[in-house]
């Protein structure tokens, strides 16, 4: 029989989703990028592929990948990877093309890092996001490409990242980890129904990319794996984000834009990003901002989220140095269960690439509405710190319960600098900063 809590868990989720539910329609926003169909399918065992888990099949993956690329199919070329354990490298995919996981099918990554290959940090990083220099490659990569789909029939990604953990904890990597799935300058570009597992460090990374469809995806790695970020748009547009399983080491999801002085000087920010009808649990955040916004961030609607176990359930995070703004962000119809913070804003969240970031260099922050939002077992509700010189404005809070630990004798309250703002209907009552409904009406930006 299901558990109480478990009871509990499902009718809360479902009255998070009760808008669409109800309305008979699922909104989404899937259809700016429409799903193709290929008509021209190869198998990667028709180049050598063999799924005993066992053999190399890095040759493999690279000559179908360029058999699509240069024979440039009418439609383009579905690559079908049969069940069984393929063991590979890095390998980069090609525009045009479908990789398709049959149900069964696992790519797993190899464990070497010797011979795992380098590319050169983004322009927007300045450098490796854990260390100077270049950066290990990606398991599954691309550059500039068009019209690319990650699908199937909830095959799985496997980037076995202990063995990159454990260089991290004993302080022995040589450049920043590899992530999952990294894809760059592209557009069109769907990735849905596969699972990824394990991963070494981010687990799907659009960055300088437009137009993306993630869906019906599932990402797992123990809540101790260090930055297994779910999901990081990165200076990117038009992203939407839905019907997924999130449970990881950190950030189920977060919106970047690039790190301090090289972000503020590449100046692409991320905007118009969709999250829905995300559920999940991790020790960090549920949904999150930052820290690195150095290119901007806007247009941000992040709506029917459940989450559980939790460090954070939203976290929208900046730092001085980085520049760049933070506005128009609406999220709404969130549960939250077990969590240490509620909502937290901060401008003191992050590291810097080096020295020479600017102190002057703040984040502006303007336009954030929290509304119907409801958490149980949340040990402190919320703190929304601003910055020195750069005050958060517009903060508004609507129809916000985050209840405490049962037995607590006083939830604890609110924390708050530096902001200004608005609220109502509020539980435990917000901090005098955003304790008056005269404040609610700066709040002007809804979706």
């Amino acid at each position: 029989m299901m558990s109480q809590s478990l009871i509990i868990w499902v009718l809360v989720c479902l009255w998070a989703m009760a808008p669409w539910l109800v309305a008979g329609n699922v909104v989404t926003c899937s259809n700016i990028v429409p799903m193709r169909h290929r008509n021209d399918v190869i198998s990667i065992n028709d180049f050598g592929g063999v799924g005993d888990g066992h053999k190399l099949n890095t040759q493999a993956f690279r000559e179908a990948i360029y058999r699509i690329k240069h024979l440039r199919r009418r439609g383009g070329t579905l690559l079908y990877i049969p069940p069984g354990v393929y063991l590979t490298e890095s390998f980069d995919l090609t525009s045009h093309m479908t990789l398709y996981l049959a149900r069964g099918a696992v790519i797993r990554a190899t464990q070497n890092a010797r011979t795992w290959p380098l590319i050169a940090p983004l322009a927007s990083y300045g450098r490796g996001r854990e260390l100077p220099g270049w950066r290990y490659k990606s398991l599954i990569h691309g550059d500039g490409l068009r019209d690319v789909i990650i699908t199937g029939e909830n095959g799985t990604i496997d980037g076995q990242g202990d063995m990159w953990w454990n260089m991290w904890r004993q302080r022995t990597l040589e450049h920043t980890r590899p992530n999952l799935i990294e894809l760059m300058n592209s557009k069109n570009i769907i990735i849905s129904n596969v699972k990824f597992v394990n991963s070494p460090f981010w687990n799907i990374h659009p960055v300088y990319c437009s137009n993306v469809v993630i869906r019906y995806v599932t990402i797992l790695a123990p809540n101790d794996s260090p930055n297994t970020d779910g999901i990081d748009p990165d200076s990117s547009s038009n992203v939407c984000i839905e019907d997924s399983y999130i449970s990881t080491g950190d950030d189920l999801v977060a919106v970047k834009s690039g790190w301090d002085e090289y972000g503020n000087a590449y100046g692409r920010k991320s905007s118009d990003i969709t999250i829905r009808r995300i559920s999940g649990s991790s020790p960090f955040a549920g949904i999150a901002i930052g820290s690195e916004v150095s290119g901007g961030v806007e247009n941000i609607l992040a709506e029917h989220i459940g989450l559980f176990n939790m460090g954070i359930g939203i976290h929208i995070k900046t730092n001085i140095g980085r520049g760049g703004f933070i506005k128009n962000v609406t999220v709404s119809n969130v549960y939250i269960e077990n969590a240490a913070k509620g909502i937290r804003l901060t401008g003191a969240a992050g590291d810097h690439p080096d020295d020479n970031f600017n102190p002057s260099a703040l984040t502006y922050v303007s336009g954030i509405t929290f509304k119907n939002i409801w958490g149980t077992n949340i040990k402190q509700p919320g703190s929304i710190e601003g910055l020195k010189g750069s005050p958060f404005t517009g903060i508004c809070l609507s129809n916000i319960n985050l209840y405490g630990v049962p037995g607590s004798q006083k939830s604890s309250p609110w924390k708050c600098s530096e902001v200004s703002g608005g609220s109502q209907r509020v539980n435990p009552s917000p901090c005098t900063e955003l304790a008056s409904t005269a404040g609610y009406g700066s709040c002007s930006t809804s979706f």
